[in-house]
């Protein structure tokens, strides 16, 4: 079963970034498909999708930086926050024999992801292109003015 069908809702356009996006996609599958699984077999899936993840997010933040998205912009935070949460599923898994808690997680992860890659990676790929940014070499065709870009506009991203 596929927990997310790959649409153009959900593709920004940029390719690097898109396949990476496939691959998480792929990763929530097989640790839909290891639920069943005994807890070690399961939890071998989802350190496989966590290690995704980590490295996922890492480069996007990677490309923020050199792009002049400020570290503490609202995308960036919503990393964190992700990682912090998948952390303590698997802690809950493994202290507590809290199996259920991945089950319980997946759909929400999911539904996380389709709204970030519509609207925070969207946004992303788009100021990639703006500024010519070649994620592959580093280099950037427009650079940014000095000032860095922070928040996303949202009022989830306030501190208040």
């Amino acid at each position: 079963m596929t927990l997310i069908a790959w649409t153009d809702d959900i593709a920004t356009q940029h390719p690097q970034m898109d396949a990476t996006h496939r691959e998480f996609i792929e990763h929530l599958d097989r640790l839909h498909a290891a639920l069943e699984q005994p807890v070690d077999a399961m939890l071998a899936v989802y350190d496989a999708m966590l290690a995704h993840t980590v490295e996922h997010f890492a480069q996007e933040d990677r490309w923020m930086a050199a792009t002049g998205f400020a570290p503490e912009n609202c995308h960036s935070r919503q990393h964190g926050q992700v990682l912090d949460v998948l952390r303590d599923v698997r802690r809950q898994v493994v202290d507590d024999g809290r199996r259920e808690m991945v089950a319980q997680l997946l759909p929400e992860l999911t539904q996380w992801f389709e709204g970030h890659a519509q609207m925070m990676d969207a946004g992303l790929a788009y100021h990639i292109g703006q500024v010519g940014y070649d994620t592959r070499t580093g280099t950037i065709r427009s650079p940014v003015a000095e000032a860095s870009l922070s928040g996303c506009g949202s009022t989830a991203c306030s501190d208040a």
